[in-house]
């Protein structure tokens, strides 16, 4: 008689490439991190105020908190990317109660800056920020859920596209500077497409990344059911 083994786990394959992985994402959260770090500076050294920082000095709480968890979030959930971490219990979880709430904390600060910060005039991206700073809250807090009802393919699903919203300044950031490279200084509605570009393409790689997780998944449970045939008596 075969027994079959849980799937309410899914299990984890450690071959092919992790590090890289991990140092790609790492230097990918590197952009935003440095300029928030550029940004405290700012805040801290008494930098002269002028109408793009004005704001910051002005509220400074929404931004040192945004930048912060931001930068937990984006360095520390780009281990949970490596399977040989990810499968760890104790790793995988002490993780996550950092990540959670440093996630829910970089949403709903990028949420309050974007609607009550006054802006620069001209500033046309307000819209795509309040949409997918929301579409990271909703992901995270259906990923809570999943993880509450034990069901841990939607949690990662979950937490994989919250993740990938999370860090895209850093994308946005190589997509507008491949821009100006080729065509030049965008003009507000363009770079704000940009970012909106930006977001849609790290939200792409993850539904790669969650659908190739499934396939691997699938496999490896199906590798296990199979029967082992022992001696000339096995059954065909």
């Amino acid at each position: 008689m075969t027994t079959r083994p849980s799937t309410s786990r899914p299990s984890i394959r450690r071959r092919g490439p992790q590090w890289p992985v991990l140092a790609a994402l790492i230097l990918l959260s590197l952009i935003p991190v440095m300029a928030g770090a550029a940004r405290l500076t700012e805040l801290t050294g008494g930098a002269a105020i002028t109408a793009q920082n004005a704001r910051f000095f002005a509220s400074p709480v929404p931004v040192v908190i945004h930048i912060v968890s931001v930068t937990i979030y984006s360095l520390l959930g780009a281990f949970q990317f490596v399977p040989a971490l990810r499968g760890r219990r104790g790793w995988h979880r002490a993780a996550g109660a950092i990540l959670i709430p440093a996630g829910l904390l970089a949403g709903l600060s990028g949420l309050w800056m974007s609607a009550f910060y006054p802006l620069p005039d001209g500033t046309t991206d307000v819209p795509i920020r309040l949409f997918f700073g929301s579409a990271m809250l909703v992901s995270l807090s259906l990923g809570i859920g999943a993880i509450r009802r034990r069901d841990f393919v939607r949690h990662g699903a979950w937490m994989t596209r919250g993740y990938a919203i999370g860090v895209a300044a850093g994308t946005q950031a190589v997509v507008i500077s491949a821009w100006l490279l080729l065509v030049g200084t965008p003009d507000e509605r363009t770079k704000a497409l940009l970012m909106a570009a930006a977001w849609v393409i790290n939200l792409a790689v993850a539904e790669y990344v969650i659908r190739r997780r499934a396939r691997t998944s699938g496999r490896t449970v199906r590798s296990a059911d199979r029967p082992v045939r022992t001696g000339a008596g096995a059954s065909r």
